[in-house]
């Protein structure tokens, strides 16, 4: 790794190949945001790969953005390309259909000989695989504000090219209260958890709800795509087990987070084609997963993913942890939403998606009326369960119109 300026990364970005060089970046709220600078002004046209990308993003014409899971800085974007894959896949689709020319990192400094990741691995270990093999560039933003995490999030120094240090804050999520029918939803969901099981907690309002709700369960593991300041609160309730890692793939929250994991030896950093494996997960005792959706249908297929026929999100690892959790010895697929738009006064509990479904056959759809426990009952029972137990009243009419069962005996 050598420590270079700004001039001499913009050099090496410029002269990357091709006319579309593919440059993989690092998201959610680590993003290397002096580096992103520096590769906008060096190249006219390029593929920027990245997931959960927040505000302040290039957009322009020539910056194609690719990503698996769509983050608010480019929901809009006219130029974004969608992957609709698995989390879990990601690693593939490097190896196989999008392999990078260049890697953009945001790394701690050394110690050891080894740099760490910090709140973001997912699937940056497998594209520095990937970009080394076909011979690109590693360039690590290097900040000594990055807490120094472990497990796959340390990367030897010698598979680091170029390194421009700087010494910025990370960014945080802003804080929003947890408004009352989510704090519902929440408790709800968290009563499905065990003494001396594992959970993972998705994003969101619903599943940062059950958070709070867990702190009086005991011996509980972690094993989870990502964990905010939740996780932190779960280990000072007294509610996880010490003698467990907590694993998580990335990770982002209040800078009282990032400093609890700063050296912290419990907390096991994971690529992403591990933590996200549906295998791994069923291996993990009484597994609960906690998701949210926009929408369900009686069919208990859920939509997380798409808003009036437009990318929102993605996948992301959802599916993943579904099917792992329902495969888990004792385990819970867990999905929570609002029975009800208020905006567009419509339910959320839908007869049939008319978009891409992101996930489904879970355990449980859990809203703030009830819990429908739709996992081995029949199409028919399926769908009166979510009605009754689920739906807003406003709309159970209709949908035991759509359902056929009007008039038929509960």
């Amino acid at each position: 790794m050598r420590l270079v300026t700004e001039s001499v990364v913009h050099a090496r970005l410029a002269a990357l190949p091709g006319d579309e060089p593919r440059v993989v970046v690092t998201g959610n709220f680590a993003t290397p945001r002096e580096l992103v600078r520096v590769l906008d002004g060096a190249l006219p046209r390029c593929r920027a790969f990245s997931l959960n990308i927040q505000t302040g993003w290039p957009r322009r014409p020539g910056w194609i953005t690719e990503t698996p899971f769509v983050g608010p800085g480019v929901r809009d974007d006219p130029l974004l390309e969608y992957l609709p894959v698995r989390l879990s896949m990601v690693p593939r689709v490097l190896r196989t259909h999008c392999p990078p020319d260049a890697v953009l990192l945001h790394t701690t400094p050394p110690r050891g000989g080894r740099v760490s990741l910090g709140i973001e691995v997912n699937l940056l270990p497998a594209a520095i695989e990937q970009v080394r093999a076909r011979g690109g560039v590693v360039i690590a933003q290097v900040n000594p504000r990055m807490p120094f995490t472990l497990g796959d999030a340390l990367v030897d120094v010698e598979h680091i090219d170029l390194a421009l240090e700087v010494d910025t804050p990370l960014l945080s999520p802003i804080p929003h209260p947890v408004d009352p029918l989510c704090a519902a939803i929440g408790e709800r969901a968290a009563r499905y958890a065990t003494d001396g099981g594992t959970v993972q907690l998705g994003i969101g309002q619903i599943p940062d709800a059950a958070a709070v709700h867990l702190r009086g369960a005991r011996s509980l593991g972690v094993w989870t795509e990502m964990f905010s300041d939740g996780v932190l609160d779960l280990d000072r309730a007294g509610a996880l087990d010490p003698d467990r890692p907590l694993r998580a793939s990335f990770l982002f929250g209040s800078p009282e987070l990032y400093a609890w994991v700063d050296g912290n030896p419990r907390v096991a950093m994971t690529r992403t084609e591990v933590v996200n494996d549906p295998a791994r997960i069923a291996e993990q005792p009484t597994m609960l997963s906690i998701n949210t959706a926009l929408q369900v249908d009686l069919f208990d297929q859920v939509n997380a993913s798409y808003v009036r026929g437009r990318i929102y999100s993605g996948f992301g690892g959802q599916s993943d942890f579904v099917s792992g959790a329902l495969h888990s010895r004792g385990g819970q697929a867990v999905v929570g939403l609002r029975s009800w738009h208020d905006k567009s006064q419509s339910s959320n509990v839908v007869p049939l998606l008319h978009e891409p479904a992101t996930s489904f056959q879970h355990s449980v759809i859990v809203t703030e009326h009830g819990a429908a426990e739709v996992f081995g009952r029949d199409a028919a029972d399926q769908a009166r369960l979510l009605i009754e137990s689920a739906a807003d009243p406003r709309a159970r009419d209709e949908l035991r119109e759509a359902a056929g069962l009007r008039g038929r005996p509960a």
